[in-house]
């Protein structure tokens, strides 16, 4: 009896690590971080939004939307032979990254609210699919700024 006792004590505490580890809070959950994030000093009423983002997670997420009290009208846009044209969604990998950079995918602030000068930040909060938001300061660089030139 007592045997049997200890295998059916095994077998539960079995039942419940197997059960507390498809709960475990960072399996199946992206996780992001935004790196070399910065904004042209615009030239006329719109500007462009360039960064990184790394998901060092087992999960694929998306990008849906960006939201800033720069503009009332943030849009992501992809640029595929030499075209630029509005996108919904930007994916982002598991352990990968979406790197929006000049002459590629990229935010467009449009009808901007004023314009921020050079050593300025612009707030921007992005938005996704999976994981919570992250507020971003974009530092507003010289409008000829491209760090894939330094």
């Amino acid at each position: 009896m007592t045997r049997r006792t200890t295998a059916l004590s095994a077998a539960v505490a079995l039942a419940a690590a197997l059960a507390l580890t498809g709960c475990s809070s960072d399996g199946g959950r992206p996780e992001l971080e935004v790196s070399g994030a910065y904004m042209p000093q615009p030239v006329m009423d719109m500007a462009g939004g360039f960064l990184t983002i790394r998901n060092t997670g087992d999960t694929a997420d998306k990008l849906t939307s960006v939201t800033s009290p720069l503009s009332d009208d943030v849009t992501m846009h992809e640029t595929k032979d030499q075209k630029m044209r509005q996108v919904k969604s930007f994916d982002i990998p598991a352990n990968g990254e979406l790197k929006l950079a000049r002459g590629g995918n990229h935010l467009m602030f449009m009808e901007l609210k004023e314009k921020p000068k050079q050593g300025e930040k612009v707030s921007v909060e992005l938005h996704f699919e999976k994981a919570d938001p992250i507020t971003v300061e974009l530092p507003v660089e010289a409008p000829n700024h491209n760090p894939q030139q330094h």
